[in-house]
């Protein structure tokens, strides 16, 4: 028994020690091993502290400024946009397939890529009186639709520019909101960006002839109380867009109310150049009332007053409203009504959409008025996507202002994409 029990314990002891040998072979393999990744670490570690040495002396970097905090802020980048593709019909059939005077689905009887915007954003900025904070907004937009939205961005090396600009927010009593580069336009009730966002898929006559396009210059707004908000702004001139084109400046003001819950209203004033050797002074009022969660409604008056330097003065005003109704959370319908006059013939006749030759309504008439209807039903089978099918019914008192006739009817559809 006593032999047995000393071959069991010396078979232990060897099975032991053959075990021990390679774990302590492994151990020191992985000694080893970390010990050399601990020095490719530290290598690592100076050449990466000498790049950014370098890159700082360079200027590709700023100085004093981590790498990691750099990197944390690239990561905080917004990104939006969407896609837009329509087919619309003109009863009126133009011979050359464009429709004067209008903005949107300019191609007769075709298929259409409206619009591809994509928009570069930080985080919304912070509005305070405790603290410093900033910003930026940059916005392109491709497509047939681009040449009347965007605003001579190939002028910048950047075709299809939008609006680009820095915001601060600087620590004056509730906090003063600064931008400073190329704005959007404060005059319009309806969005620039179409059926992505408006309830209508086409553009309103207002949005062109009686707003004006982004434009280059600083804006200051301040919230005075919980329903009061104030802008001040100075640009280049109404229609000078990204350079400036003219002797001096144009100022624009607005002030913002919402005294209750489902209103609020914008009056907004404007004065300076116009154009080159033309001067303007006018005002708009923006407004908006839900009567219901589910039925909204919006009106826009615009009124503007042209002094040219040689030659009379002349007026042009316009007004427009708009119901929606929401039957469920994926369809709507909405309604816009508009009318524009053009007493001295200076707002309407004559001007042509940017990119498109002879595309104004041209008349013998020395004045005249534009009226549109517009009847768009909206379906979301996603949330990110607005199906729009629409008719529309426009008027002109210029006597053949739309390819020879006073008369037409569009009717077709949009889809969007927003992402």
């Amino acid at each position: 028994m006593k032999q047995s029990q000393s071959n069991m314990f010396l078979r232990s002891i060897l099975t032991a020690g053959a075990l021990a040998a390679p774990l302590s072979f492994t151990i020191a393999q992985d000694s080893a091993r970390l010990e050399k990744l601990g020095q490719e670490n530290q290598d690592l570690k100076k050449r990466l502290e000498t790049l950014e040495a370098i890159a700082q002396r360079e200027g590709i970097l700023p100085s004093g400024v981590p790498a990691a905090k750099l990197v944390a802020a690239k990561s905080s980048v917004i990104l939006s946009g969407f896609v837009q593709a329509s087919y619309f019909y003109n009863s009126n059939r133009p011979v050359d397939k464009q429709s004067d005077g209008y903005l949107w689905n300019t191609r007769h009887n075709s298929f259409s890529i409206n619009k591809f915007k994509l928009t570069i954003a930080s985080p919304p900025v912070e509005r305070t009186g405790d603290h410093w904070d900033a910003g930026y907004k940059v916005s392109f937009i491709f497509g047939e639709d681009a040449a009347v939205v965007n605003t001579g961005g190939e002028t910048q090396s950047f075709e299809g520019l939008r609006e680009a600009f820095v915001e601060l927010n600087a620590p004056v009593g509730t906090g003063l909101n600064i931008r400073a580069g190329q704005l959007i336009s404060l005059l319009n009730y309806e969005s620039g960006d179409g059926g992505a966002v408006n309830a209508n898929f086409s553009q309103g006559y207002q949005w062109f002839y009686t707003g004006n396009p982004p434009g280059t210059g600083v804006q200051l707004g301040y919230t005075l109380t919980d329903w009061v908000e104030v802008k001040a702004r100075i640009q280049n001139g109404m229609l000078a867009g990204s350079f400036d084109n003219n002797d001096g400046k144009l100022a624009m003001g607005s002030v913002n109310l919402k005294p209750m819950k489902d209103l609020w209203v914008n009056l907004i004033g404007f004065g300076g150049d116009y154009l080159t050797g033309v001067g303007v002074v006018g005002g708009s009022v923006l407004a908006g009332y839900d009567f219901t969660p589910k039925f909204h409604t919006g009106f826009e008056f615009d009124y503007f007053a042209l002094d040219p330097d040689a030659g009379g003065s002349s007026k042009f005003w316009s007004i427009g409203g708009w119901a929606g109704y929401d039957f469920t959370e994926k369809t709507s319908l909405g309604f816009r009504a508009e009318y524009l006059g053009d007493p001295d013939g200076a707002g309407v006749r004559g001007v042509t959409l940017p990119g498109r030759a002879s595309s104004g309504i041209f008349s013998p008439d020395t004045d005249g008025d534009l009226s549109s209807l517009t009847l768009t039903l909206t379906y979301k089978p996603l949330p990110n996507v607005r199906v729009q099918p629409e008719i529309r019914y426009d008027h002109t008192a210029y006597k053949g202002g739309f390819d020879g006739h006073r008369d037409r009817v569009f009717f077709g559809a949009g889809i969007s994409y927003l992402f």
